[in-house]
């Protein structure tokens, strides 16, 4: 009975459990021209995402991904997703994104759909950022867009720029949007890659959103972080293509790195 159990858990699809999508690029910063390798992975839901640790992969259909670069313009990555992995449930989607220009970019992925499991909608957002100078040394500070709000139901909004200047005791800020207004009381985690937040709450990587729906974390190491938040509305059902849910489940994350040299400033 064991077994079956376990070939059965085999054969579902990777996006059966209430599962995390966040983006992560291999760097925050390259000089123009260089190419950012971008992925889209997936993660542990059913523990509210206390962990940066893997958990199965996007089906193939819903791995939507963009990048928007400095100027606006959008960029569809979708059809240029590699598969790193053996089989459905391992490694993660990939694809390569070559920058033109200087500036902030914006990597982004969405989803809505009605979960199989249960009755339940799942509507999440991810997104990352990068920025391309024209030379790593010293590059600037200035480097606007990084607050870019693309219209997710539940989003997370950079207050400062979390990539130039960034290093350990620089304050990550953000904004929690809830149908385009701040959130106010929610709990937003930021999960050191490694680490795994404790039972319940953990003081030590979660914060409470203030009355402007901002969260701020002081990291004092140099990681990925992975910022985390969530919504359930118990009495939001309805029907999604044709099929219904009782209740609707948000999800928003925003990855960010944090080298152990600002950049910019070389502290």
């Amino acid at each position: 009975m064991r077994r079956l159990a376990t070939t059965i858990a085999l054969l579902l699809p990777a996006a059966a459990f209430g599962h995390d999508v966040w983006i992560q690029t291999n760097t925050n910063l390259v000089r123009v021209g260089d190419a950012v390798h971008v992925d889209l992975m997936l993660g542990n839901h059913g523990n509210e995402h206390r962990d940066f640790k893997l958990a199965g992969k996007l089906a193939p259909g819903a791995n939507a991904l963009v990048v928007i670069d400095p100027d606006g313009e959008e960029y569809d990555l979708a059809g240029s997703l590699a598969d790193v992995g053996y089989s459905p449930q391992e490694g993660f989607w990939s694809a390569r994104f070559d920058t033109a220009k200087p500036g902030t970019y914006l990597a982004a992925h969405r989803s809505d759909r009605v979960m199989s499991y249960a009755p339940e909608r799942s509507i999440k957002s991810a997104k990352a950022l990068f920025v391309a100078a024209k030379s790593l040394d010293r590059p600037t500070a200035e480097n606007p867009g990084f607050d870019r709000v693309l219209g997710h139901a539940l989003e997370l909004v950079p207050v400062a720029n979390p990539v130039t200047p960034m290093g350990p005791g620089t304050p990550i800020q953000v904004r929690l949007l809830y149908n385009g207004k701040p959130l106010a009381g929610e709990r937003v985690a930021f999960i050191p890659r490694g680490a795994a937040l404790k039972e319940g709450s953990d003081d030590r990587y979660e914060r409470i959103t203030d009355a402007g729906g901002v969260a701020t974390f002081e990291p004092t190491e140099a990681n990925y972080f992975l910022i985390a938040a969530h919504k359930t509305e118990p009495e939001q059902g309805g029907t999604l293509d044709g099929k219904s849910y009782k209740f609707t489940k948000y999800g928003a994350t925003l990855t960010v790195l944090v080298p152990k040299l600002c950049a910019c400033c070389g502290e």
